[in-house]
């Protein structure tokens, strides 16, 4: 979930109240009407007196976001890498189940050799399960139990799929006895999860 703000845009001759959602990729504003700014767009970004300008292919985009200008601004110049997002530390103790697209495997390794696949330990600090159907969601419960208290599970899930929706992946982590902490864009068309041991079960 990203950033949102009550605001007034201005697009072309359009103005209107609305509510501005600053994403991994994008910028919404869903108001009198409508606006999917993607950053890879862009011409221009740049933060003047608490508007947020935009410089879009269609033309300039203006958000009236006060203090927040500056920080959405800066985001939109200087975005996360995913593995930032994620929260992978240098050397972190990874374990991989399922099947991850080689590029996301490629940044792991960039950051931590201590990656394995299909199996976990007493000093796995992050899980990653990637699954594409419910029956792969399954799997939680049993990660869950072997799960050490302090380390994470992310799940990752095709994004815009009705046979395997978010509420699902939440279900299925929840009924593992793991609680929903953060979720991030993992790619274009895919989605992650985070979970966590509840501190009371620590």
């Amino acid at each position: 979930m990203g950033k949102e703000a009550n605001c007034v845009a201005r697009f072309g001759k359009q103005k209107s109240a609305g509510k501005a959602l600053l994403e991994t990729n994008e910028l919404i504003f869903r108001g009198d009407f409508r606006l999917n700014i993607m950053f890879v767009s862009l011409k221009s970004a740049k933060a003047v007196n608490g508007e947020l300008r935009l410089e879009t292919p269609e033309g300039l985009a203006v958000f009236e976001l006060g203090e927040q200008a500056a920080k959405w601004c800066d985001k939109i110049l200087h975005p996360k890498s995913r593995i930032e997002k994620l929260g992978v530390k240098v050397d972190a103790q990874v374990a991989l189940f399922g099947e991850f697209e080689a590029g996301f495997v490629a940044e792991l390794g960039g950051v931590t050799k201590n990656v394995v696949k299909g199996k976990s330990g007493a000093k796995t600090e992050w899980i990653f399960l990637a699954v594409t159907t419910r029956a792969d969601l399954s799997q939680a419960s049993k990660l869950a139990r072997a799960m050490p208290a302090a380390s994470a599970l992310w799940i990752i899930y095709p994004k815009g799929q009705k046979e395997l929706t978010e509420n699902d992946v939440l279900a299925a982590g929840r009924k593992a006895g793991l609680k929903d902490v953060k979720v991030v864009g993992f790619s274009a068309t895919h989605t992650g999860l985070k979970f966590v041991v509840p501190l009371a079960n620590r």
